[in-house]
């Protein structure tokens, strides 16, 4: 988890902190004495912890005798050493954090793993300061337990499919608890929804079983359709003798054109339908095309 860090001593002062020390030392060996040595390492020290920089991304708030004064930076500036202390240094800039949620259980009692990402700014380093102690640790945590209660406020099927309104969500929730500190919550978004191996096994074959029926489900909807149409033609050819010859005929032809084919039909029906001369003309027609 990171944490807040006071910066080292920065390279100016330590740069006015050495020019001290060898102007004194050189001056103590003009005069002979060692009060200019004396001087120019005290001055050093003063200039090494007085002279501060602060980063174009930074903030940081000064206390004079525990009591707050203003911001500083970004630039070059000094304190008084004893009398006034730094805070530590705010980054304005965008930050990430990773919560987890580990074993958290969904409206539906479905224990899952989530892990979410959550994208946040300092906009006001001086409520970040002086109303939070360690405002990182703050946000981290925050974020953990809101993940955790909308977890909690959600099915295990809305939590797989509107990722986006759940990161939503949070970024809502978190957005109003952090605002007082002067922080921001820009978005949260869902990495990963896990959950056991065992209940993945079992909707994998529900969602198997869930198609078998569906395919049935079509099967008989066409087989339904074909009876329909069947039904429909046996009205026609009732009402119509002539056609139902002349579709018997058809189906007759359509058998026997090809060469070699073979076709058995009972006698009646030649007789009903009148198919021996029909018969006669295909076999003469086949005979010819040999």
């Amino acid at each position: 988890m990171a944490k807040i860090e006071i910066p080292p001593v920065n390279g100016v002062a330590v740069s006015l902190f050495v020019i001290c020390i060898v102007a004194g030392i050189m001056v103590t060996g003009v005069v002979h004495h060692p009060a200019p040595a004396i001087i120019g390492v005290f001055v050093g020290l003063y200039l090494l912890f007085a002279i501060k920089v602060v980063q174009q991304w930074e903030k940081v708030a000064l206390l004079r005798l525990g009591r707050y004064v203003g911001l500083r930076g970004p630039g070059l500036f000094h304190i008084v050493p004893i009398v006034e202390t730094l805070s530590p240094y705010v980054d304005q800039r965008v930050r990430v954090a990773n919560v987890s949620a580990e074993s958290t259980l969904t409206r539906d009692t479905v224990p899952v793993n989530v892990d979410a990402i959550v994208f946040w700014m300092v906009w006001n380093a001086e409520k970040s300061i002086l109303e939070v102690e360690n405002f990182i640790e703050a946000i981290n945590m925050s974020a953990q337990t809101a993940l955790r209660e909308s977890i909690g406020r959600h099915e295990l099927a809305q939590m797989i499919t509107e990722r986006e309104v759940l990161g939503r969500e949070l970024q809502r929730i978190l957005d109003e608890k952090t605002n007082p500190w002067g922080i921001t919550v820009q978005s949260v978004e869902i990495r990963d929804v896990r959950i056991p191996q065992g209940l993945e096994d079992a909707m994998s074959r529900q969602a198997q079983a869930e198609r078998e029926r569906q395919a049935r489900i079509i099967l008989g909807q066409a087989e339904t359709e074909i009876s329909n149409s069947f039904v429909q033609a046996a009205a026609a050819y009732k009402e119509n003798p002539v056609a139902l010859h002349l579709r018997a005929m058809n189906m007759l032809y359509e058998a026997i054109k090809e060469r070699g084919s073979m076709v058995i039909v009972p006698s009646s029906a030649v007789e009903t339908m009148g198919l021996g001369g029909t018969l006669a003309t295909a076999s003469l027609a086949g005979a010819k095309a040999q």
